[in-house]
């Protein structure tokens, strides 16, 4: 069968893999649409240090159940967890599978879904009406909505992400939907657009207007009660830290450049392994 799989930083190849094998109680999938993260395109770029190659790429997934069992029947439209947790590691014993010391993910640390067949364990597949586009975006939003979780958002909160795509957008619905105040910051118009139908009560573009006045005007100068940074940007991660209220909760929910200021390189705080607090 066919499968899309990086070669060598730069390089892409239609590669000819063997069918996978089914075994106990696995799923066999026909996979449908894939979307790319932006750490696929950094893997593509050379600049994610846990990727190795050749490697098929591809964690957003949606496919349809071949062969199931009771609970997922043939013709089933899922979406897929692209992540393992050994059960355990220091993590997963504190009920942190998501950040699991020996996790591996689909197109990084194993090979991904983008080609024909993928067998998942039952476990990580989810079965749901939405249309298969949808069912592409869930793992990206998921990860917005993991964040909004972790800072125990409340309708009381003021609440800024940086950051409006995937994860961003899933954050920002997150927190609407709590009921909290949602500021949206990026520096393209129609991501911000896109972050007010998601229910951000404000807008700030970074390009043109100051987010620090802004904020203050927006929070009394306080400052907002959780920042989460969805882009993975050094200069978004300090601003995400400085813009904290006193006390305030510290989410990243991106990917954060390492290095020098100048942003080389990768480092992955996968699934918001890391989050903190200022001055609490």
């Amino acid at each position: 069968m066919k499968a899309v799989a990086l070669t060598a930083p730069g390089e892409a190849e239609i590669l000819h893999v063997s069918e996978p094998v089914r075994q106990g109680e696995d799923i066999l999938l026909e996979v449908e649409l894939v979307g790319l993260c932006g750490s696929d395109v950094n893997s593509y770029r050379g600049m994610n240090p846990l990727v190795s190659y050749p490697r098929v790429i591809g964690h957003e997934i949606a496919a349809t159940v071949l062969q199931g069992n009771a609970e997922f029947a043939p013709g089933t439209r899922v979406t897929v967890s692209p992540y393992t947790s050994c059960g355990r590691c220091a993590s997963c014993r504190r009920g942190r599978p998501n950040a699991c010391q020996f996790n591996q993910t689909f197109g990084v640390q194993r090979d991904g879904a983008m080609t024909e067949l993928l067998i998942v364990p039952a476990e990580k597949i989810y079965a749901s009406s939405l249309s298969l586009k949808e069912l592409c975006l869930v793992e990206p939003l998921t990860v917005g909505m993991h964040a909004v979780s972790r800072a125990r958002v409340s309708k009381d909160d003021v609440v800024a992400v940086y950051g409006c795509g995937g994860v961003g957008l899933g954050a920002i619905a997150g927190a609407a939907f709590r009921g909290a105040v949602t500021i949206a910051i990026d520096v393209d118009e129609g991501k911000l657009e896109t972050a007010r139908a998601c229910g951000a009560a404000h807008l700030i573009h970074s390009g043109r207007e100051s987010v620090h006045d802004r904020l203050g005007e927006l929070t009394e100068g306080h400052g907002p009660d959780v920042v989460i940074e969805a882009v993975g940007l050094p200069q978004t991660f300090r601003g995400a830290v400085e813009e904290v209220a006193f006390s305030g909760q510290n989410i990243r929910a991106g990917w954060l450049r390492y290095g020098r200021m100048n942003g080389a390189g990768m480092v992955s705080h996968r699934q918001l392994s890391w989050s903190g607090s200022r001055n609490c």
